[in-house]
């Protein structure tokens, strides 16, 4: 056999999909085998394998045993002269697979290969060539010395940036998405060091390679996608004490104590000084903007104050009493703030109208409030109506500010009615247009455009692929889907990378899927049309449901004597309010008897009450009790659980 494929994957079921559909379409003209180590997903990577693609080599995990062991599982299984060690979050082109073979039969002193690579908007990622990182490499990349000089042969080593990245080079170091190498080197150098669980296994492997008296080859004239950053966020904390560690690992195993010593010295600054800068971000990017509102509110409430009670209630001097400001002001903030948040106002994209809701709704809130106090504390109630006033216009007018200077990364607004193409054959695009329409809310356009140009402009399609450029210029077009089934992968490629200057967004077809996959930048997924359940886990809906369930708790503690004489289980809702409050439960949850469908729908916390509850006492069907749970997953409503609970009301004492 020539080649086995090895792709490990966790948790990325619908870009393994799409890789898998693109391997097979790559391995037409060669003898080769995939295999796919499953590092038990929860997302149902294992039953989509089995189901699309039976004539793959699947070796299930029932733990995560990190990328070293899953890769290794598989190659001492493998039978191939070379060994293609590939990341679930690719797309290969037609011919990588033939192209990179053949190069490695004409150059038998190449050990290991690595390709081009793309991001999802077919940019170039500079991680497709890196030198060996030295304390020195390391040093300047850390501290960003080598994106100051990515042409400097002194600061550039990491990314080997100095390097032409069309052309053919001998580099140090693979990147572990995509690192094809020889069976027979294997054989001599060892399999993937298992004491790298996650990061550093490339490297290390690639370093044994060039010790053993072998080549690595950066070869350009094959190219691959990678939708990086899928797995693993490159922000998070445990993303820099896991790559970091590795590299003390790494340094440990191959460079003199010296070195390790200022190696590692190095590496902890930097784990630290990353981690700390990855926090300060993180809680800055959360707090900054209603730290902006509340700023803004107490001066803007300040300078209203001294102009209402100097003009009018005080005009021959005086002032209103002390409690106001340090009392009432902060409560009335507080209020708004809160109420702003419920209704969605803080929640990216950033609905304007959003925050006028809030913004009404808090104003009402004080209001009723302000009613209900003695006559020593109602000051004016034309101090909350200015306030309110104030903070609304403040309150937009930071968020404009901020898209004004910065739009791409604040956007405002509900997602725009987005203007697609797709790009395919009839049966194909109307498929995917279809698909497109049952996940994605008002689009605003589908046009269908044909990748053969005798087809232009006859059976609904608009025009052919080569006129792609106009198309999107004339009808102003977002986004561009591309029909794996009909569309090659090096066109795709070939296209994004030409239409780069077009700000526009492509996404890729698998066929016969239910998901449409793309990736904006190399740190973020982009948007995941899929047709799945995913209603229940959106950022209001959650908070949504979580407030009911607090409200409930309460109700239900107030009214408990009454209460207490309705349940089944009286003391079982006591301890329900508890684990419910202390966010252990939540009041509806999925039902989990008689089907193991659960783990396949977006994870909420477990339940007192299911979708059958609405049904009092009816017999359910398992496959209906299914149903069930996608459709309370797929379409929540708060009034869905008001009902279950309404209907329900006698279990809520059930435990289990």
């Amino acid at each position: 056999m020539k080649l086995s494929i090895v792709i490990v994957n966790y948790n990325v079921k619908y870009f393994l999909e799409q890789c898998v559909h693109s391997v097979l379409k790559a391995c037409r003209e060669l003898d080769a085998e995939i295999l796919i180590v499953d590092n038990n997903s929860v997302d149902g990577s294992v039953q989509m394998i089995r189901k699309k693609f039976p004539e793959v080599h699947l070796i299930e995990n029932k733990d995560n045993k990190g990328f070293s062991k899953a890769n290794n599982q598989a190659i001492r299984k493998s039978h191939g002269e070379y060994v293609l060690l590939l990341n679930p979050d690719t797309l290969v082109e037609d011919d990588t697979l033939t192209k990179i073979v053949q190069f490695m039969d004409q150059h038998p002193e190449a050990g290991g290969l690595g390709v081009k690579m793309l991001d999802g908007k077919g940019k170039f990622l500079p991680e497709s060539k890196r030198g060996l990182p030295s304390p020195s490499v390391a040093f300047f990349k850390i501290f960003g010395f080598s994106r100051l000089f990515p042409k400097s042969h002194i600061f550039g080593k990491y990314h080997l940036s100095y390097l032409d990245k069309d052309q053919i080079h001998e580099i140090d170091i693979l990147a572990g998405a995509f690192m094809l190498l020889r069976k027979k080197v294997l054989d001599k150098i060892g399999l993937l060091d298992e004491e790298f669980f996650m990061y550093g296994e490339d490297i290390d492997l690639s370093y044994r390679i060039t010790q053993a008296g072998y080549k690595n080859i950066y070869y350009p004239e094959a190219r691959i996608i990678h939708y990086k950053g899928e797995s693993t966020k490159k922000s998070s904390i445990n993303y820099v004490f896991m790559f970091y560690n590795a590299m003390i690992i790494f340094a440990k195993k191959h460079f003199s104590k010296k070195n390790v010593r200022s190696f590692s010295i190095l590496i902890n600054i930097a784990i630290y000084f990353r981690a700390f800068i990855s926090i300060l971000i993180r809680f800055f990017s959360r707090i900054l903007l209603p730290l902006a509102d509340v700023l803004l509110l107490l001066i803007g409430l300040y300078f209203i104050k001294k102009y209402w009670e100097h003009a009018f209630i005080f005009p021959e001097g005086g002032h209103y009493p002390l409690s106001l400001v340090v009392v009432l002001v902060p409560i009335y903030i507080f209020i708004w703030l809160i109420c702003v948040y419920l209704s969605s106002g803080y929640d990216k994209p950033i609905r304007l109208g959003k925050i006028i809701q809030g913004m009404v709704a808090g104003t009402i809130i004080i209001l009723v409030l302000y009613g209900l106090l003695s006559e020593h504390y109602r000051f004016s109630r034309a101090l909350i109506l200015l306030g309110a006033l104030w903070g609304t216009m403040s309150m937009l007018g930071v968020r404009l500010l901020l898209y004004l200077l910065d739009p791409n990364s604040f956007r405002i607004g509900i997602v725009k009615d987005k203007r697609f193409i797709i790009v395919g054959e009839k049966e194909e695009a109307e498929r995917v247009s279809s698909l497109l329409q049952r996940t994605f809310s008002k689009p605003a356009f589908i046009g269908l455009v044909t990748y053969h140009h005798h087809k232009e402009n006859s059976n609904g399609f608009m025009g052919h692929i080569g006129q792609i450029k106009d198309i999107i210029t004339i009808h102003n077009i977002d986004e561009v889907i591309f029909c794996a089934k009909d569309v090659p992968a090096q066109v795709i490629i070939d296209k994004m990378s030409e239409l780069q200057d077009k700000e526009v967004d492509y996404k890729i077809a698998p066929p016969e899927s239910l998901s449409i996959i793309g990736s904006n930048s190399i740190n973020t997924s982009g948007d995941l049309y899929v047709i799945d359940i995913n209603a229940i886990t959106k950022i209001s809906n959650r908070r949504n449901k979580r407030l009911l369930d607090i409200l409930v708790c309460f109700t239900v503690g107030i009214l408990y004597p009454f209460v207490l004489f309705t349940v089944k289980k009286p003391l079982g809702v006591l301890r329900n309010i508890f684990l419910i409050l202390f966010g252990f439960k939540s009041w509806v949850g999925y039902s989990l008897f008689g089907t193991d469908d659960s783990h396949h729908l977006p994870a909420i916390r477990k339940g007192v009450l299911n979708p059958a509850d609405a049904f009092r006492n009816k017999e359910i069907p398992v496959d209906t009790m299914s149903h069930l749970n996608l459709m309370y997953a797929r379409d929540y409503k708060l009034t869905n659980d008001l009902n279950i609970i309404i209907k329900g009301f006698r279990n809520l004492g059930r435990t289990g």
